[in-house]
């Protein structure tokens, strides 16, 4: 197989949900799986850009190689209707894509509205919230390993937890397309749940403010604290927040959000130093105040460089 050669760019800006950071020192946009086998060729430590929902850079910018799949293959959706079947490209935003299953008639994708991600970055992190988790609904991968080998993981080989996927041998798998399982239903009824979610988004969380959505991961308590829960149970992050008197806490251009403490919010002049250093004093005040340890939810690139 002969493998075409890529076009690395130089210097490009990453566009993140925060609207601050640093830059990619070498981008590359491959457009299918053949490309993207070349990119591992090039730097197997690479990083996939997907929606840049759930991600801060740091200032510095970020060494690694980063590719972004949206174009080609990687943008490409093709329906079953009669297998409820949906099979994604990496790149297809996840909005769109609820609503191009609820149109051909196939339902469940809905419990997902107002999550900003790629269909590739949504099943690695297996993003989800109150209503569900995108993990209930994949078939199959598509990926290729950091060995440059392209492989299938079935669903009966990928392991779903909170906020994360273990595709079984194929550690750093670089998603390139899902296979989703749906039901046939009723559109009418799967517009009105969407309706339904994104009505408690709107009305629980900083939707139209610069930020990446949970800070966090929802902590388990190693023992019992009062008034929080007790041990072996998920609690709220955004709530341990609220009870450490932390909304409205201000670092620089950073903020966290008075609506909801799990979002951090970004004002014109943020830095991404300035959101590490509130993620760092907010993580002190919450483990001060109940002995909870909070592991941050975004994903941070290039902090060490």
């Amino acid at each position: 197989m002969t493998i075409p050669d890529i076009t690395i760019l130089h210097d490009q800006p990453i566009r993140t949900w925060f609207n601050c950071g640093g830059v990619a020192h070498r981008l590359a946009r491959p457009v299918n799986v053949q490309e993207v086998v070349r990119c591992v060729e090039v730097d197997a430590q690479l990083r996939v850009l997907g929606d840049g929902a759930n991600l801060l850079v740091a200032d510095g910018g970020v060494r690694e190689l980063v590719v972004v799949l949206e174009g080609g293959e990687f943008g490409r959706v093709e329906i079953d209707r009669e297998r409820g079947v949906v099979s994604a490209g990496a790149g297809v935003k996840l909005p769109g894509l609820i609503h191009e299953a609820i149109k051909a008639g196939l339902c469940g994708l809905e419990n997902l509205g107002g999550i900003p991600a790629s269909i590739g970055g949504a099943v690695v992190m297996n993003a989800g919230g109150a209503f569900g988790q995108i993990g209930d609904y994949v078939l199959a991968v598509q990926g290729v390993t950091r060995r440059g080998e392209c492989v299938v993981v079935p669903r009966e080989e990928i392991r779903f937890d909170y906020r994360h996927a273990d595709f079984g041998g194929h550690a750093g798998l670089i998603v390139t397309r899902v296979d989703l399982g749906l039901v046939k239903g009723d559109s009418a009824a799967a517009r009105a749940k969407l309706l339904e979610v994104m009505a408690y988004k709107k009305r629980t969380q900083p939707m139209a403010a610069y930020s990446a959505g949970c800070t966090f991961k929802n902590p388990v308590l190693g023992a019992d604290v009062a008034g929080v829960g007790v041990a072996g149970s998920r609690v709220s992050a955004g709530m341990l927040i609220d009870k450490a008197g932390c909304k409205g806490v201000r670092v620089g251009g950073a903020e966290v959000s008075v609506q909801h403490g799990n979002f951090f919010v970004t004002h014109p002049g943020c830095t991404a130093g300035d959101i590490l250093g509130l993620m760092g004093l907010v993580a002190r005040r919450v483990r001060e105040e109940f002995g909870v340890v909070l592991s941050a939810e975004v994903a941070v690139w290039g902090v060490y460089d």
